[in-house]
């Protein structure tokens, strides 16, 4: 109970202090200069951070390379750092990854209407001029093909009549052999 007013003013003071520090911590913190300081620095820490374990290091490359024994164990627990070094300078393997990770999560998110109908507007914005141009090649062939079509639909109906002509031409004498042959054969009545 009996604090002496210097002992009080002491301990004013000390509380004053830590005050200020937490008062002057908490001002920096959300200081808007300082926390977009803070985002700056750790966006450019972690680019750096992805553009070494993509395109590798010379102290990681050597240093995965002596760690490579290990048990079985060991292995299983590390499998997702393993993934990471064994990624590490190979910007190919690492982009297909990344594509392979965009296009199933891509493949799992619908698309909504607006999407719908903006993707429809476009296809039949770009169907359009395939469609006549396709259109007009189509008219075009068949303008080229119909001379040639009819030719050969004559020179078919003329081979057909050739050969129906050539047909009947060798029934008609090999009837008519027949019948001379059967002639000769038959004894006459008298």
């Amino acid at each position: 109970m009996g604090q002496s007013a210097e002992e009080l003013r002491a301990g004013i003071s000390a509380t004053r202090d830590d005050m200020t520090g937490t008062l002057e911590a908490i001002g920096d913190r959300v200081s808007p200069g300082r926390v977009i300081e803070r985002r700056k620095n750790r966006i450019m820490g972690g680019i750096g951070s992805a553009k070494d374990r993509v395109m590798g290091t010379v102290s990681s490359s050597t240093g995965s390379v002596a760690d490579a024994g290990g048990s079985a164990l060991g292995a299983v627990q590390n499998a997702p750092g393993a993934a990471l070094e064994r990624t590490e300078g190979s910007p190919l393997i690492a982009g297909a990854l990344a594509f392979g990770v965009g296009f199933l999560a891509a493949s799992l998110v619908r698309s909504s209407d607006v999407e719908q109908r903006a993707v429809e507007q476009i296809m039949d914005k770009a169907a359009e001029p395939v469609k006549e141009e396709l259109k007009v090649a189509g008219q075009e062939a068949t303008d080229r093909l119909k001379e040639p079509a009819k030719e050969a639909a004559e020179s078919v109906k003329d081979a057909a009549k050739d050969s129906a002509q050539t047909v009947a031409d060798s029934a008609k004498g090999a009837s008519d052999s027949a019948k001379g042959a059967s002639q000769q054969t038959t004894p006459t009545s008298y």
